[in-house]
């Protein structure tokens, strides 16, 4: 008996052993034709690239729920002018300019919103951001519906740029759109600012509108009160776009704006500290975008040649630290925050970073150097970097 079961085993070992020899030889041979497969098999090259481990499309090291790329964009890494549409349920949103102070690589503060329905608007206009939205393929007649948080020139001079070229250019069928705050007094308001803009112009007017430029060379006005906390400054083809007070720079009419759409928004705050009435209106937004600042102010004084003292008086009285930004974010909450106008340096983006991890464990992301690309859809929020 014991014979006979040891012969059994010894079978169902060797059998074993043919078994595992067989398995061997066909993975050698699976191995040996990927091998020779590689240059053309896209599995296979899949495999190589994720070193033999399951990976989805851009899932890995993502750590927040929500943050995948939509499945129709062309480049998860980049956009690429003119290779994608902004879809029938999609917000668009482009950093055409990013810095209060114009540097290679950045100009002044501008946010170029595109929603599905073909609309668009344009947040702020610093100097040279005109550059990047032709550079994008944004042609200057299409460039209106502009919405100013405030007078300062870092934040609306691509304005008579526009003025001026986009009538020359193709825009004869309406006038040029430019929203904003009203001041103090009369003189501080965007009336006042626009009339005397198109009297600095005048002869440049002149010069150009030797051909029938229609209703070109025209501005329609919006100024509104700026106190009228949370009141409608736009609503058409189902966008609504609201405003509310900001404190800066010691004067009155500096605003934020919030912009809601087929269930989608997103809210500008310009420039200002943080306070309680953005808490209240841009609650639960999308995106939430507010300048920036870091607070290293002795170092950034020896980078840029101003006193120590000139900066915190700045920052103190008039902009937003990065750790009350992350105060702020966390007050408002949105699916993603994102810090603007500001200098994108490597000494200093680490501690904006550390500062807004502070009181936000929240997606964040820096909204520079230029070009920096969100697309936002119900289900998915995406950010990549523009290449133009």
């Amino acid at each position: 008996m014991k014979k006979k079961t040891l012969i059994l085993l010894a079978a169902l070992a060797m059998s074993h052993m043919q078994v595992e020899a067989q398995q061997s030889a066909d993975a050698k041979k699976k191995s040996e034709l990927e091998a020779k497969d590689y240059e053309t098999n896209p599995e296979v090259v899949s495999k190589m690239l994720a070193a033999g481990k399951p990976s989805g499309n851009a899932k890995e090291g993502l750590m927040f729920q929500g943050l995948s790329p939509q499945p129709w964009l062309k480049d998860i890494a980049n956009w690429f002018p003119g290779k994608e549409e902004v879809q029938p349920n999609e917000m668009r949103v482009t950093f055409m300019g990013t810095s209060p102070l114009q540097r290679p690589a950045q100009f002044g503060t501008s946010i170029f919103v595109e929603l599905g329905n073909g609309d668009s608007f344009i947040f702020d206009f610093g100097p040279v951001a005109i550059a990047n939205y032709m550079a994008a393929g944004v042609p200057i007649n299409r460039i209106n519906n502009i919405f100013i948080t405030h007078l300062h020139w870092d934040h609306f001079s691509s304005v008579p740029v526009a003025y001026m070229y986009g009538p020359r250019l193709g825009r004869w069928e309406e006038p040029l759109k430019i929203t904003g705050p009203s001041g103090r007094t009369p003189q501080h308001g965007l009336k006042t600012m626009v009339g005397h803009m198109q009297k600095m112009m005048n002869w440049g007017v002149q010069a150009n509108n030797v051909f029938p430029a229609g209703k070109g060379f025209e501005i329609e006005v919006n100024e509104f009160d700026f106190k009228d906390d949370g009141g409608v400054v736009y609503e058409k083809n189902g966008a609504k776009i609201i405003h509310w007070r900001q404190s800066h720079a010691g004067g009155d009419g500096a605003s934020a704006y919030r912009l809601d759409w087929n269930g989608l928004s997103m809210s500008f705050t310009g420039d200002g500290r943080p306070n309680s009435l953005t808490s209240k209106y841009a609650k639960g937004v999308d995106l939430l975008i507010t300048e920036i600042q870091a607070e290293l102010l002795a170092t950034t004084s020896a980078v840029m040649g101003t006193m120590p003292i000139l900066g915190r008086l700045t920052v103190d009285t008039s902009h937003d630290p990065a750790y009350a930004a992350g105060y702020l974010y966390n007050q408002v909450q949105p699916r993603l925050a994102i810090g603007t106008h500001v200098n994108f340096d490597s000494y200093s983006n680490e501690e904006i970073l550390a500062e807004v991890r502070t009181h936000w464990n929240g997606p964040f992301h820096l909204g520079a150097p230029d070009m920096v690309v969100v697309n936002i859809t119900k289900d998915h929020l995406w950010v990549r970097d523009g290449i133009i």
